[in-house]
């Protein structure tokens, strides 16, 4: 059954209080309860969701045979990858600062020692995901978007006041991604909206968005286990 656009946001947006900011690693960080280890398995686990955000936009672009959608999704890996190596203001550039701040070396980041399997199992899903699926399920996947802005403004004002070691410039990662993600969440929206136009599409991405939730909530629920156990 098809359902109006109004239904159908409504019923994408339902799927909030399953985002990852409801999960109890996150509430505990929030609450500044969370050790500097485990803030460190935290940090360098993330960083491999954050290194393959641009491999699953590409294969996202290549799966779209619409133009006016690729040239608008290039952005999205740029805004990761930079405009160069040395592009200090790149996504990735800003996560390695916040790891160095929790006390990570580049290297260690890097090499990927700290990710552990159940992390790496599900972000590689999520990439799979986005290059198997079609085009308009994996843009759907990525409607986290619209509930991310409001849990990175608390999460910079609670890591202000609850961890002192951690300063406004370490978190530009988020101050930075803030004002973008809010306008790439709306596009998306827009994008998954104007082209679901079957009740078949409908529902394919609401699952699409239910498996990210799920990618997401798997991430921390592996970190959670792995920094209990150091």
């Amino acid at each position: 059954m098809i359902r109006s656009a109004e239904e159908f946001v409504a019923e994408l947006r339902a799927l909030s209080g399953r985002y990852w900011g409801t999960h109890p690693f996150h509430q505990r960080m929030h609450a500044g309860e969370l050790s500097r280890d485990e803030l460190r398995a935290w940090a360098a686990n993330r960083w491999y969701y954050q290194c393959v955000l641009p491999q699953k936009d590409a294969a996202i672009i290549a799966n779209c045979p619409l133009p006016e959608i690729r040239r608008a999704w290039l952005d999205r890996i740029v805004y990761h990858d930079g405009h160069s190596d040395d592009d200090l203001d790149s996504g990735r550039e800003r996560w390695l600062r916040l790891c160095e701040a929790v006390g990570l070396t580049r290297a260690e980041v890097l090499d990927e020692r700290h990710v552990v399997p159940g992390v790496r199992f599900a972000v590689d899903a999520y990439v799979t995901f986005a290059r198997t699926r079609p085009w308009l399920e994996a843009v759907a996947s990525g409607l986290t978007e619209m509930f991310s802005g409001h849990l990175m403004q608390r999460r910079v004002a609670d890591m202000l006041a609850r961890y002192e070691w951690i300063s406004r410039a370490d978190l530009a990662y988020f101050t930075n991604r803030i004002e973008a993600v809010s306008g790439e969440g709306k596009s998306t929206l827009d994008i998954v909206v104007r082209h679901c136009v079957t009740g078949e599409q409908q529902d394919a991405a609401v699952a699409a968005l239910s498996f990210k939730c799920d990618v997401l909530w798997s991430m921390l629920d592996a970190i959670e286990r792995a920094a209990r156990e150091t």
